[in-house]
């Protein structure tokens, strides 16, 4: 600790695993879990829906389409190395645009499907058709570039490069602010969209800046650490139990912070401090998530059945 925060330390392997690695790698979790929780909050409130989220409505899949594309369709004409020499931006570019292709998707057919029910299937339905477009990919790619591919799909906090964090952390701030630039139409938008009419709110330009903002939030995590599932879902629950509220203005910053420690608390335990292995990340953020998302369709059940 007395190094972190003097910046000096005589041991120069302890200097290099902390700057090198650990510093990095926390600084990926805080971002991954803030990025994703908040993309969460915003689709919970958007569909008025609370099992919304990055991860089930297709969100991060449609990223890994993207990604896939970059990788695995072009690498007949593409090899690794020649997609680090066209840049990080090349596969940040392509997650953003596979997320939004889905989200959009999404939208068009809220428009026209008024049950939300029935939009949170459809969700979990375009997700599962770009995972089997992934999987085509897959099985028709080279070798080298599916087996960068598989272990990019597993999902990992301490593989970034300082350049990749040169570009993750501006994207999330852009991706935040924009967020909590919107929180007015967001607590709007829990009333219903008549009322948010009533207040002059431009309905289908609000959806598009938020869409744009749970793109660029859920695409740059999944572009860089892979799909992380169940934090966008989970996390949002957590903040509205402990704040007792429902106000965005207190939402987001809450979210933010319990995403950031939640994540930070589920790659320790991927760790398995005291052993050498270390779990896949999702495996842990499953086993934290899945409970709540239980507790949540429970909760609803009684709820539904005393009205």
């Amino acid at each position: 600790m007395t190094s972190l925060v003097s910046g000096k330390n005589d041991n120069q392997i302890w200097a290099a695993i902390i700057y090198n690695f650990r510093l990095p790698k926390a600084i990926t979790a805080v971002l991954a879990g803030a990025a994703l929780s908040v993309s969460g909050l915003q689709m919970q409130t958007i569909f008025r829906n609370p099992l919304a989220g990055p991860y089930v409505l297709g969100i991060s899949s449609g990223a890994s389409l993207g990604v896939a594309i970059l990788v695995l369709g072009f690498s007949s004409f593409l090899t690794n190395h020649s997609i680090h020499y066209f840049g990080n931006w090349t596969q940040i570019v392509a997650a953003w645009t596979g997320s939004a292709l889905v989200l959009f998707l999404i939208l068009a057919v809220s428009l026209k499907v008024r049950d939300i029910m029935t939009i949170l299937i459809l969700g979990i339905l375009f997700g599962s058709a770009t995972s089997a477009i992934v999987s085509i990919f897959q099985y028709f790619s080279h070798q080298s570039m599916l087996k960068a591919f598989v272990i990019w799909s597993m999902g990992s906090l301490g593989n970034l490069s300082r350049a990749q964090l040169n570009i993750l952390i501006p994207c999330i701030i852009a991706g935040l602010l924009l967020s909590f630039l919107f929180s007015k139409i967001l607590n709007a938008l829990l009333l219903g969209e008549t009322y948010a009419r009533s207040l002059g709110i431009n309905i289908q330009f609000s959806r598009i800046m938020l869409f744009i903002s749970t793109s660029i939030l859920a695409g740059s995590i999944t572009a860089f650490c892979g799909p992380i599932g169940f934090i966008g879902i989970a996390v949002p629950h957590i903040v509205r139990i402990l704040f007792r509220s429902a106000n965005h203005y207190y939402l987001i910053p809450g979210t933010i912070l319990a995403g950031g420690i939640i994540l930070l608390l589920s790659d320790i335990i991927a760790q398995l401090p005291g052993t050498d292995i270390t779990l896949p990340i999702n495996s842990v953020t499953a086993l934290l998530g899945i409970p709540i998302v239980i507790w949540i369709i429970i909760r609803n059940k009684k709820i539904s059945s005393l009205s």
